[in-house]
């Protein structure tokens, strides 16, 4: 059964915490740290702790996405563009251990998708602009574009002797753009459920991930709408639940009156206009803040036909996704999810 809508005013697709709901306890107070990194405003909100432990803690973790930030950056000097100018030159790289087990995930979920998920298409990413903190409007060459599809870049390229990586192919530029918030927020909960805080929840720009619960509710976050702004529905957060939006309203630019955002189809090299935004619920294991961001990129790309064959061969139950056309459509298990809030 199809849950499908047309609304006057979209559902949106960045996710934004809502106040924590009445009825706590004056003592019971959230705590909120923000920062900025991985180019997004990033919060990270503590319930039940002292203030200064709440601010001790959120530095801990603002300390661990800047060093994922600096280890995995795409243009700027780091691991990752160490280890693509070495696959550049055909030469053996030494990584570590994180990064090793970061690319093999990242490698299974690109078979998973059948290649619609691929951080291998780096050299596509850069020829459209988006490795650039300031985005501005781009018309690469077809013959460009061709060049680097025909290279045909992927992910079972990279060859792994231990924490030695080399790839088959060169054309392989890594780009973990649409994985590693996802990854940070992992890390975050990790460092959090060790200091056996309460409760928390932390945002990197969209991407949610909930630890415990604040009170005698769940954590609530809404869903405002990718073209404009206000929040127009909600879901409650469970602990060890996150949730991620893949959109095309933060990161693209315009050229002769078309959308062109950051999210590449790997099979034709263009950008990707047709969706403006995917919203995935994911919970359970130790991975959840990193399946919550790589996964909602092929159901976007997979558009408006095929995302519902995607979601359920990645096996994913609450999805909703938001047309250009500004027809909204989900999953019955995540239209049911809206509904009991």
């Amino acid at each position: 059964m199809k849950a499908t809508v047309r609304l006057g005013m979209l559902i949106s697709a960045v996710l934004v915490l809502l106040a924590l709901l009445p009825g706590c306890r004056p003592n019971d107070a959230v705590y909120r740290v923000q920062g900025h990194v991985f180019g997004t405003q990033v919060e990270v909100s503590i319930y039940g702790e002292s203030e200064q432990r709440a601010q001790a803690l959120g530095d801990e973790v603002l300390r661990e996405f800047d060093r994922l930030h600096r280890k995995l950056h795409a243009w700027q000097p780091s691991q990752l563009t160490a280890l693509n100018d070495a696959i550049a030159r055909g030469e053996t790289f030494q990584a570590d251990a994180e990064l090793v087990d970061l690319l093999k995930s990242a490698t299974a979920l690109s078979e998973q998708s059948g290649g619609m998920f691929n951080p291998a298409i780096g050299h596509l990413i850069r020829l459209w602009g988006f490795q650039s903190s300031d985005i501005t409007e781009h018309g690469p060459a077809p013959q460009e574009i061709r060049r680097w599809v025909d290279a045909n870049p992927r992910m079972t390229d990279l060859v792994f002797d231990g924490t030695r990586i080399s790839s088959r192919n060169k054309a392989v530029m890594i780009d973990l753009g649409g994985y590693a918030k996802g990854y940070a927020l992992d890390r975050a909960a990790q460092i959090l459920r060790a200091a056996h805080v309460k409760a928390a929840l932390v945002n990197t720009g969209g991407n949610i991930i909930a630890i415990g619960q604040p009170g005698a509710r769940p954590w609530k976050v809404g869903i405002r709408d990718p073209r404009g702004d206000g929040t127009v529905a909600s879901v409650e957060l469970h602990d060890n639940e996150a949730i991620g939006t893949s959109g095309d309203y933060q990161r693209y630019f315009m050229k002769d009156g078309k959308r062109h955002p950051h999210i590449i189809d790997p099979r034709t090299g263009q950008t990707v206009d047709l969706v403006a935004s995917v919203t995935i619920l994911v919970s359970g294991g130790a991975d959840v803040g990193l399946r919550s961001d790589g996964n909602s990129k092929p159901l976007f790309i997979a558009g408006l036909r095929h995302w519902r064959d995607m979601a359920h061969h990645l096996g994913l139950q609450e999805v909703m996704l938001i047309g250009a056309d500004r027809k909204v459509e989900m999953t019955p298990a995540m239209q049911a999810r809206m509904a009991a809030r």
